[in-house]
């Protein structure tokens, strides 16, 4: 290997954050490390000083020839429990300080004793003191998606990465293969070694699951991809729809045809891979007629059984808000149903939602969807708050055709109707403008009307003056009639508009706070509400640091964000487009738009809502922190009431006996004095196995119990359990097949977990049907079971056995306080295993202990080794590999 340091101007000169590169692969075998690599002799060309800071070969030939020319930081070598394991040095690397590291498996788990838990942990280190980093990691391996894999593949993973690591990397690059290219790379041995080929394309590398994985891989990516594209077009203020994706927009009205909507834009999203849905109901205003919460509800739930999101919006033009929802979320088509407006209404308010939708979506498809309440749903038009412009409108076209046509109309019947009839008409000429356009045109037709009536109908006609006084009466009173009349209906409106506007708010609280019930991030869910109600870029939750409370609001002092929703975080107030404080330490700032005083109103109560949940949540986590002091209250509460009678037993039997023996009055013969030194020593045994197990119970419970796990063979573990069993062990039937690998454990604790769980069993077993000890491997595990035919334990009592203290029921003191399973299950998870139990078929009880396996050492590779035109790169295996069971025909997928 290369060991020539490039030289450059200034090693120690201070660097910025470094980058930090990550190939992403589906499975073991795709070229993770292969690229990896290939990338760092590319980079070496160009001059970019690169190390290799940790490359796993797993005894591959293509990929350690590839290391060649590169240069190598020696590993650190690490003791732990009287073994020697190889880590990546940190230190070396840093005080190196190369251009750029090379580091492979980014989820892998530090030998304990290192610097840091995990490898990432090491990697940030690097990246901080500004080293461009190179790494892979498996799909397998990202924490979101750990529970898939495992349903996928029936193997568990251990080591996992946090997504939000990976995401944060500058560059995430997917290293894709096709299924069967990758089984023939497996199959020509490039992968695992031979003797593990067939039991790895039988099971984990099955066609179907590598399909599984490389769709998984794909789309986290496409994710990832898709969150860039979005800050570069917030960055960049791009409106326009980029159709990168599918995102198809539903909108729901709360009516009877949203299940039918909402299932047709399903199907028009899922026609593409990775096509999102997206449900919006727009809450109006301006309308007394709102949706029924009940049936939006409902709908809510049927989007998000389909996988979509449902979201609601406040605004009062519809179409408008509808379409800048849409692009704002990138949205690619847009789904509305027929109106429900029979043909009287549409005449009357003119186009529709959908057609108003249609002349501006610009490039977003709208499809148009028929259903069964079509034109039936709604009859005349409602009554509408606040008189919109359109109303006004028309109140001043009616005012200007009806005092021209009332007058003709009485002019022609000037000899039949007196000055009485006349006022009367016009004055319903004047409440009908009131009903139309409001106060302002009836005002105006009211005073047009008293000049008309003035000048055509009373005496003397075609002057302004008036003979009579009664006259002049009547004109006054039609005017102040027809003044009040115009006033309560313009007032009826606005108390319509706000009631109208009071439902809209409760109804778009009602539904923030469904989400916080329904989740448990209640303080992200009220935060994304607010941004997605009031059309936010961002909304952040700020809090006053400590020690700060005396400063004024100053620029730069004091604040820091909570929580936040949308980008661009906050860091003051100051930078808010509007600022709501809460109390006097906490303040939501909101950027995107400044808001009228009316939205500010509710905005207040979702602050209020805000700092609520922040509480409940703080709340919650020092409820977390205290519970377990609790349970170390409780358990120091059940361990003085079970241990009292226990305690003294054995020591009153010892005593007794030793006072006995050392009595003068009492001659006791020699059989006599055997018998009484072996109940002294039964009795001290038995305070000495109970003081054992309160001891090892109590480190449990602190997280105090050393455990040194390493390779041991099964068999011999059991023999010698069983030994510790005396002449009892002789009843117990052991099935163990001889190709067992060997277990990573603690021997000597595995050993007494074995002895306690077979002594349960054969307590519990009826006289004829000896308990079973049995052995598999299943993946990298192996799972030992022991069977009893006793009465077995309910399945709903089967969490309660494995408490401290708890015997379901048993007061028989003589037999223990409790501790034996409680003490098995926290000795075996602490080995890193796992103890369940299971029904026994045909009756009882099987108590199963699954242990982490040993990998086989990898198979000695010659020069005769087969290789295919597949075969070109030589990936990192994952740490554990999965294999099927291969005894105790356990089902395959397991």
């Amino acid at each position: 290997m290369g060991d020539i340091i490039p030289s450059y101007e200034d090693r120690s000169a201070p660097r910025g954050r470094g980058q930090l590169r990550i190939y992403l692969g589906s499975a073991a075998g795709v070229g993770k490390t292969f690229a990896m690599l290939g990338e760092g002799h590319r980079r070496a060309e160009r001059g970019t000083d690169v190390v290799v800071a940790f490359v796993e070969t797993h005894g591959r030939p293509h990929t350690a020839a590839l290391i060649e020319g590169l240069e190598a930081i020696p590993r650190k070598r690490v003791e732990y429990r009287n073994s020697s394991f190889e880590e990546m040095d940190i230190d070396a690397v840093l005080a190196r300080r190369p251009e750029v590291a090379l580091v492979d498996e980014f989820a892998h788990t530090n030998v304990p004793g290192s610097r840091n838990e995990k490898r990432w942990q090491d990697v940030e280190e690097l990246l901080e003191a500004g080293i461009d980093v190179i790494s892979n990691v498996n799909i397998q391996h990202l924490a979101s998606l750990n529970d898939v894999v495992e349903k996928i593949t029936g193997v568990p993973q251990r080591e996992t990465v946090p997504d939000a690591i990976v995401r944060a990397a500058d560059q995430v690059e997917i290293i894709d293969m096709t299924p069967e290219a990758l089984r023939r790379r497996m199959a020509h041995g490039n992968i695992y070694p031979a003797e593990k080929i067939d039991a790895a394309l039988t099971h984990y590398f099955r066609a179907g699951n590598l399909a599984a994985l490389r769709e998984l891989a794909l789309l986290w990516l496409a994710d990832k991809v898709d969150e860039g594209l979005q800050r570069y077009r917030a960055a960049h203020d791009i409106q326009g729809t980029w159709e990168a994706r599918e995102r198809v927009v539903v909108a729901l009205t709360g009516g009877p045809e949203g299940d039918t909507l909402i299932r047709r834009a399903a199907r028009i999203a899922a026609r593409s891979t990775g096509g999102d849905l997206l449900a919006v109901h727009i809450t109006k205003s301006d309308d007394l007629t709102g949706a029924n919460p009940a049936t939006l509800a409902e709908q809510r739930r049927l989007v998000e059984s389909l996988g979509g999101t449902y979201h609601q919006v406040v605004g009062d033009n519809v179409p408008e808000t509808l379409l800048t929802f849409a692009r704002a979320e990138n949205a690619t088509q847009l789904v509305l149903g027929v109106s429900r407006r029979n043909w009287l209404s549409a005449l009357l308010t003119g186009p529709g939602v959908s057609n108003r939708a249609i002349r501006g979506s610009g490039d977003i498809d709208v499809h148009i969807v028929t259903h069964a309440q079509m034109g039936r749903g709604r009859g005349l038009p409602q009554a509408r708050g606040g008189l919109p412009l359109r109303r006004k409108l028309a109140g001043y076209a009616l005012a200007i055709l009806l005092a021209p046509l009332v007058t003709l109309f009485l002019a022609s019947l000037r000899d039949g109707l007196n000055l009485t009839s006349d006022v009367l008409l016009f004055l319903a000429a004047v409440i009908a403008v009131a009903l139309v356009g409001g106060f302002v045109p009836a005002v105006l037709e009211a005073i047009a009307g008293s000049l008309l009536l003035n000048y055509y109908f009373t005496p003397p006609v075609h002057q302004f003056t008036i003979a009579e006084a009664n006259n002049a009466l009547a004109l006054g009173v039609f005017v102040v009639v027809g003044l009040v009349v115009s006033s309560v209906v313009d007032g009826a409106a606005r108390r319509s508009k706000q009631a109208a506007r009071a439902g809209a708010e409760s109804e778009m609280l009602v539904t923030a706070a469904g989400s916080v019930l329904r989740g448990q991030q209640a303080l992200a869910a009220v935060l994304d509400r607010v941004r997605e109600a009031f059309g936010m870029e961002s909304v952040t939750l700020l809090e006053r640091e400590p020690g700060s409370a005396g400063a004024a609001r100053r620029p730069g002092t004091g604040w820091s964000p909570v929580a936040t929703s949308g980008e661009p975080a906050l860091t003051r107030p100051e930078d808010a487009d509007v600022d709501v404080p809460v109390t006097d330490s906490l303040t939501l700032g909101l950027r995107g738009r400044t808001l009228p005083a009316s939205d500010r109103r509710i905005l207040g109560a979702f602050a209020a809502y805000a700092a609520a949940a922040l509480e409940q949540q703080r709340l919650s986590a020092e409820a977390e922190a205290a519970r377990p002091i609790a349970e170390a209250d409780r358990m120091r509460t059940a361990l003085l009431a079970a241990v009292s009678h226990d305690l003294r037993t054995p020591l009153a039997s010892a005593k007794a006996a030793v006072t006995s023996l050392r009595s003068h009055d009492v001659q006791w013969a020699p059989e006599d004095k055997d018998e009484l030194l072996a109940t002294a020593d039964e009795s001290l045994d038995r305070l000495a196995h109970l003081v054992d197990n309160l001891l090892d119970m109590s480190r449990l419970q602190a997280g105090a119990l050393s455990v040194f796990p390493r390779p041991a063979d099964l068999e011999e573990i059991v023999s010698r359990s069983l030994d510790d069993l005396g002449p009892a062990a002789a009843q117990v039937i052991v099935d163990m097949p001889g190709t067992l690998p060997e277990v990573r454990v603690d021997a000597a604790i595995l050993e007494r977990v074995i002895a306690n769980l077979t002594a349960n069993a054969l307590r519990y077993s009826p006289a004829g049907s000896p308990p079973l000890l049995t052995a598999s491997t299943l993946g990298d595990r192996v799972e030992l079971r022991i069977v009893d035919r006793g009465p077995g334990i309910p399945e709903s009592d089967r969490d309660r056995v494995f408490v401290p203290f708890q015997r379901l029921g048993d007061t028989d003191n003589t037999t223990g306080v409790g501790l034996g399973l409680a003490l098995s299950r926290g000795l075996t998870e602490a080995m890193g295993g796992t103890l369940e139990p299971e029904d026994t078929p045909g009756g009882g009880l099987t108590m199963t202990l699954s242990l982490p396996a040993v990998p086989a050492p990898p198979a000695p590779t010659g020069p005769d080794a087969v290789a295919g035109p597949d075969a070109v790169a030589g990936p990192d295996a994952p740490a554990e590999i999965p294999l099927p069971a291969t005894a105790a025909g356990a089902p395959d997928g397991r």
